[in-house]
């Protein structure tokens, strides 16, 4: 996985480290990390793969390549990187009631998760929240309406901030959201590509694996079965026949299939 470095992500680390915030920039920036691991973590599992991780100013990024994928994928695909976030924020919470001296060690573990559960919930996009929302607007709506939608109301939070700032709380990194919000709201999305499964196809000399699978599966059944650590036969039991796939097999029907195709024609 290859990890890239925003120049502004590394001037901010430096003035963290100036102005004695450096423990705390590190907290936020490991919490970043484990919210991009949920969602790289989430997608190999629905069969997508995860080139990089980008570490911005404003916070990580990871470049999944997911075309073709559907709202509900897209939907579990957003909220994992919350989710870990609030798994955080629940064991954190425990290990304080039961090593209640801990607080004091592990207080900005909690906020910086609890702020990143919060803000990625927000129906604005290109948030989670907002691309959950996304999904879940398409089936009432075209979606193109569905994606103009999300971008007013991202806009219309923007100004809220601004609002937020000058009325209530003085804070500069209210503008500086406000500030993403409008940018990513007018932001051209970036094409997806197919992923290239010819091109992951395993080594030999790993142990084989052999797996039983529903002569209804998709190719998305059977790609949660791999991780490359052996290499996969997928058997397919179905009135006294037996169909056999290997994994190399598998991945070239996939260059001419959805991962949500049935296998089995």
């Amino acid at each position: 996985m290859k990890i890239t470095v925003h120049p502004l992500f590394i001037a901010l680390g430096i003035a963290s480290a100036v102005f004695g915030g450096f423990p705390v920039f590190i907290i936020y920036a490991l919490t970043a990390l484990l919210h991009e691991c949920g969602h790289i973590f989430c997608a190999q599992r629905l069969g997508y793969a995860c080139s990089k991780i980008s570490l911005m100013p404003y916070g990580a990024a990871a470049l999944c390549d997911t075309d073709g994928i559907s709202a509900a994928d897209e939907i579990k695909l957003a909220l994992s990187g919350p989710l870990v976030n609030a798994l955080i924020c629940v064991a954190t919470a425990g290990l304080w009631w039961f090593y209640p001296e801990s607080y004091a060690y592990t207080d900005t573990v909690f906020s910086a998760s609890a702020i990143m559960l919060a803000i990625n919930l927000l129906p604005a996009y290109p948030l989670d929240g907002g691309r959950a929302a996304r999904c879940f607007l398409s089936l009432f709506l075209k979606e193109k309406t569905a994606k103009i939608t999300l971008r007013v109301l991202s806009v219309a939070l923007s100004v809220a901030f601004v609002f937020v700032f000058f009325f209530a709380l003085k804070n500069i990194s209210l503008l500086i959201f406000s500030a993403f919000l409008i940018c990513s709201a007018f932001e051209k999305e970036v094409p997806l590509s197919r992923i290239a499964f010819a091109a992951k196809k395993p080594k030999r000399g790993k142990d084989i694996k052999q797996v039983m699978l529903n002569v209804n599966s998709t190719y998305k059944d059977a790609l949660r079965h791999v991780d490359g650590s052996k290499y996969i036969i997928f058997r397919f039991y179905d009135d006294g026949n037996l169909d056999e796939i290997t994994e190399d097999e598998l991945y070239d029907m996939l260059q001419e299939h959805n991962i949500y195709d049935k296998i089995l024609n």
